[in-house]
């Protein structure tokens, strides 16, 4: 990423800021949307287009948290409009592409790609943000703009169709996510 491009007349202390927030923040946003796509250039144009969006916003957002809520949620809303306009078919291979040997790190990574990829768009988002961004459910289902319950249940049926469909793979049973504020100790009483 280059780097924003001010629109003419732009006071310089507004976009210092933005181009902080873009150093700071675009690793982090990269390595969400990427995986939300599963493909380095779509998250890239992902990331991109949500922060030319932010940026217009700017001056609303006041502060850098908004900033980066509001840009998280914006590559989720426009993540699934694009999965909406156009379904991208998958080219099956005879076998899997080799991982480069001994390293179970790398094929561990490639079959948690192979498996979110397998979800859909909206169960993805959810997953992503609940297990791998590590949000609450309620900070989740805001940047979704959806319902906690409906969270939930897209959740619920992710992990559902994961364990059916991967069941190598380890899932977040043996480590629930993080609580809601002032739920510390009613894990076990919930409904998750």
């Amino acid at each position: 990423m280059n780097g924003p491009t001010a629109p003419p007349g732009a006071p310089p202390l507004r976009l210092s800021e933005f181009e902080d927030f873009v150093r700071s923040r675009a690793a982090a946003l990269t390595a969400s949307a990427f995986l939300l796509t599963g493909d380095r250039g779509l998250a890239e144009d992902l990331v991109q287009e949500a922060l030319a969006r932010t940026w217009r916003a700017w001056k609303r957002l006041h502060r850098t948290e908004n900033a980066e809520a509001y840009t998280r949620r914006t590559m989720y809303h426009l993540h699934v409009s694009r999965w909406r306009r156009a379904k991208v078919t998958e080219v099956v291979t005879e076998a899997p592409p080799e991982t480069g040997g001994a390293d179970a790190d790398i094929a561990l990574r490639l079959a948690v790609h192979a498996a979110l990829l397998s979800l859909p768009a909206k169960q993805r988002a959810a997953v992503v943000l609940r297990y791998f961004e590590d949000l609450t459910e309620a900070e989740a289902a805001e940047t979704l703009g959806c319902p906690v319950s409906t969270l939930r249940a897209r959740a619920q049926r992710a992990l559902k169709r994961l364990r059916r469909d991967f069941p190598e793979l380890r899932f977040p049973d043996d480590r629930p996510p993080r609580p809601e504020p002032g739920n510390a100790g009613a894990r076990g009483a919930s409904h998750d």
